[in-house]
């Protein structure tokens, strides 16, 4: 532990809008809540010369001075160097759909997680950090499950971060998924509407997992119906999320009877080994399920943006085997076209 004299903290436009209290615990990593809110409380930090309270907000150009506070020196991770070089190897082979000073939107590949935890050191958040340590600000605008491939949007701004989880909130973020499941699906009832509530609990051993629960949270999921494979047993079809609850898709279509083709949590295991086993060289090794297309405004022009990602070869190749007619109109990466709207393409870094 080391003790810091008194310091002045110029806030800069990445970290405006944060309340005081969560840029204090991100300033001085490992001190306790408790301290912090102490120090606020009783004057000792104060805005502009002024005391503040816990929920203040900061603005750009504020100045912060915080008392002397102890915090722990960084211990040398044995594998830092290691990590460094996968964050930078991650960071180069991701396919990046559209970047410009506010926003970053990758395909993410399957098997990467969006972030660390549960044994997982190195998320993709964390190696685009560690890969880009000029950026002082980037966060995840949503999240993808460690097997869904597909558009993933981060900010580079906290004022954009906001901006489009009102988006989110609001209904005016379209999201959609194409899916592989289990199950005859009736192609003739259209748009079918999904509402159940679904409710996170942990198992024993300390893994996530999500029911369908009467006092759970309110979510909503729109299925589109696209075709019939793999001898009738399976169906393809595309996901329009409304709320964005974990793994919300994947339970609600289980809930009905369609768990998704490779799902290991909440999937029909039995058929699952059948479509690994499939016929043909055209194994399915991964759960089936990819966010393709991604529409909403830019936070900061509010022009349209239209994101699409293609299949992955190996999900395209197994749906081109069993439904050649169920695919949707092929996406290179991304098209994007509106007079007045941003030309969103994975060379392309529109301001």
């Amino acid at each position: 532990m080391t003790e810091l004299a008194v310091q002045l903290v110029t806030i800069s436009p990445e970290e405006e809008g944060q309340r005081l209290d969560n840029f204090l615990l991100k300033w001085a990593k490992g001190v306790p809540k408790s301290h912090i809110y102490r120090i606020i409380r009783s004057g000792e930090v104060r805005i502009n010369k002024k005391r503040a309270l816990v929920t203040s907000r900061i603005l750009s150009g504020d100045i912060i001075r915080i008392p002397p506070i102890r915090i722990a020196i960084p211990e040398i991770v044995p594998n830092a160097h290691k990590n460094t070089l996968n964050a930078i190897k991650i960071d180069k082979n991701l396919s990046i759909l559209h970047e410009d000073d506010h926003l970053l939107i990758v395909d993410k590949p399957s098997g990467l997680a969006v972030h660390g935890g549960s044994g997982i050191s190195l998320g993709l958040i964390e190696a685009l950090r560690e890969a880009r340590p000029e950026l002082k600000f980037l966060e995840l605008v949503h999240r993808l499950d460690r097997d869904t491939s597909g558009i993933l949007m981060l900010a580079k701004k906290r004022l954009c971060l906001t901006t489009l989880h009102e988006d989110i909130r609001e209904g005016r973020m379209d999201k959609r998924y194409l899916f592989v499941a289990h199950g005859d699906f009736d192609g003739g009832l259209g748009h079918v509407s999904l509402k159940y509530p679904l409710y996170k609990y942990l198992l024993p051993n300390g893994e996530r997992r999500v029911k369908v629960e009467d006092f759970g949270q309110a979510s909503l999921t729109t299925i589109k119906w696209l075709g019939s494979s793999f001898q009738g047993r399976c169906f393809v079809g595309e996901a329009q999320l409304k709320t964005g609850r974990t793994h919300q898709i994947r339970v609600h279509l289980a809930s009905e009877g369609f768990p998704i083709a490779g799902d290991d949590k909440y999937g029909d295991f039995d058929l699952n080994k059948s479509l690994q086993r499939a016929s043909a060289g055209l194994p399915l090794k991964r759960m089936f399920l990819h966010a393709w297309r991604l529409q909403c405004r830019h936070p900061v022009s509010n022009a349209p943006m239209h994101l699409e990602a293609g299949l992955p070869a190996d999900l395209m190749a197994f749906l081109f085997a069993q439904l050649p007619h169920a695919l949707p109109p092929p996406a290179d990466a991304v098209v994007a076209q509106s007079e007045s709207g941003l030309d969103v393409s994975p060379s392309n870094s529109t301001p």
